[in-house]
């Protein structure tokens, strides 16, 4: 069945995803198609309307946000209840694109499902997670005795994963006992647990440029003076960390290690020891930032094997290497400190979530991690290569090539865009349905230059390189 005789000149009307979007909302509306009857799948529609699967994918992920249909694995598409009595309405008039900012970022982006292309995200796609080692931990979890998660738990965290992760150390150079290990709700959490206990309102810290953006946020809630240090394809600009610890007291450089969110590069072990010699000689503390280690084929320094928690407080979570909804992170640090973490995280939040915490410590002590991690790595590897050669032939400048985790750092070097800024490009793109991070996300200036935050898994979508060519940001 044919819904519709799709316009091919854009320049007259809607694009083809709105197009099929609107078909198939006129097609519910007229009872053509009722709630819960089948539609075409993905491959049929697009053969029978000489569409390209990837169009006729981002329409329906698009319907599905909506509410008009609903996805089921195993069963595909159908039509969803709640559409007999949703209003006739264009497309252009039922979803309107967000709005570019940090607002977004740190709150709505989590929860908006209506953008088909994710490219600017910053998590691994469903369908590369371990599902069935986390459906075996989730029924390990399910055959606790009630007693034994009748409580808030320990202000600690549960006590075999805080184990697992000294064993987990230990294997890098990292030399820790369980007393100095913090379980906390994420990562992001460990990481405002430690400003609000380390430091005071005034108080100078440095932070990388690019670099992660929801640490800006919470560094400024907690009312600390925020510096940038740019960083370089190697590490951190010595001479500019330098320069900052001598004029401004530094108390602390936040700094992510090895595949940085959200330059994908990682410190060489020079630039590792300068910057942990920087902060001997002018006594403030490096909190490393290492979400991303699980991600990376092989070795790479880490702060805390080679510093000690003396200098470095270490934070680390599992949301990018088992899901992102189980948000369970870790703080390690001198025992004296990881006690006075615990009283600020129970005094913030009580207790992390112990449900969760077992179930990370079930995924990794079931034995199939380590071979999940290594297929994830694999994937990641295939997409920075399949990628880098799109950035290329599209002219676009890669900051770093590291071939392993989530993110390439670029900038086009042609086209009208070229010395633009990043940010009405990704304001244009949205219309489109395609999410891009711009610079101005990773700066604690929001100073918006041409660079973009590409995510490999998210990015190898035709429509998304259709859109850089049609708009002039490629060549």
């Amino acid at each position: 069945m044919k819904f519709f005789e799709p316009v091919r000149d854009l320049s007259k009307g809607p694009t083809l995803v709105e197009q099929i979007v609107s078909a198939l909302q006129a097609a519910i509306q007229t009872q053509l198609l009722r709630p819960g009857m089948a539609v075409p799948s993905v491959r049929h529609f697009a053969h029978e309307h000489g569409l390209s699967t990837f169009t006729v994918a981002a329409a329906y992920s698009r319907l599905v946000a909506q509410d008009w249909l609903s996805a089921r694995p195993g069963s595909g598409y159908r039509v969803a209840v709640r559409a007999r009595v949703a209003p006739a309405a264009s497309s252009s008039a039922s979803w309107q694109p967000p709005k570019i900012g940090a607002s977004w970022l740190l709150t709505d982006v989590f929860a908006d499902h209506s953008i088909p292309i994710k490219s600017g995200c910053g998590w691994l796609p469903a369908e590369w997670l371990n599902e069935a080692g986390l459906q075996q931990s989730l029924r390990q979890l399910a055959r606790v005795p009630a007693m034994q998660i009748a409580g808030y738990g320990q202000p600690y965290g549960y006590a075999p994963l805080r184990e697992h992760i000294v064993q987990s150390l230990a294997e890098r150079g990292a030399s820790v006992g369980v007393d100095q290990v913090l379980l906390t709700h994420g990562a992001t959490q460990g990481l405002d647990v430690v400003a609000r206990t380390l430091f005071r309102a005034g108080d100078a810290v440095a932070v990388e440029v690019p670099g992660y953006g929801i640490l800006l946020p919470a560094l400024r809630l907690a009312g600390l003076k925020v510096y940038g240090v740019p960083r370089d394809a190697d590490g951190i600009r010595v001479p500019e960390l330098e320069r900052l610890a001598r004029t401004h007291n530094l108390k602390a450089i936040f700094i992510n290690t090895v595949l940085q969110n959200p330059t994908g590069s990682s410190l060489s072990m020079a630039n590792a020891f300068r910057v942990l010699q920087v902060a001997e000689q002018h006594d403030f503390w490096v909190v490393e930032d290492d979400v991303s280690r699980a991600l990376l084929p092989g070795v790479g320094p880490m702060l805390l094997a080679l510093g000690g928690t003396r200098r470095v407080v270490y934070v680390s979570g599992f949301s990018k290497s088992i899901a992102p909804s189980v948000r369970v992170g870790h703080i390690v640090s001198s025992a004296d400190l990881a006690a006075d973490f615990a009283k600020t995280k129970m005094a913030i939040a009580l207790t992390s979530a112990e449900m969760m915490e077992r179930t990370v410590y079930q995924v990794l002590r079931l034995g199939r991690h380590q071979a999940h991690l290594q297929r994830v790595q694999d994937r990641l590897r295939e997409a920075h290569d399949a990628l880098g050669d799109l950035l290329d032939k599209h002219g676009f400048e890669v900051f770093s090539r590291p071939r392993a985790g989530l993110f390439l750092w670029a900038r086009p070097t042609t086209g009208k865009w070229r010395g633009k800024g990043a940010a009405s490009l990704a304001e244009l793109a949205l219309k489109d349905g395609i999410w891009l991070a711009p610079s101005l996300y990773f700066d604690p200036e929001q100073s918006d230059s041409d660079w973009i935050r590409f995510n490999v898994a998210y990015s190898l979508d035709p429509l998304l390189w259709k859109f850089m060519r049609r708009v002039g940001a490629a060549q």
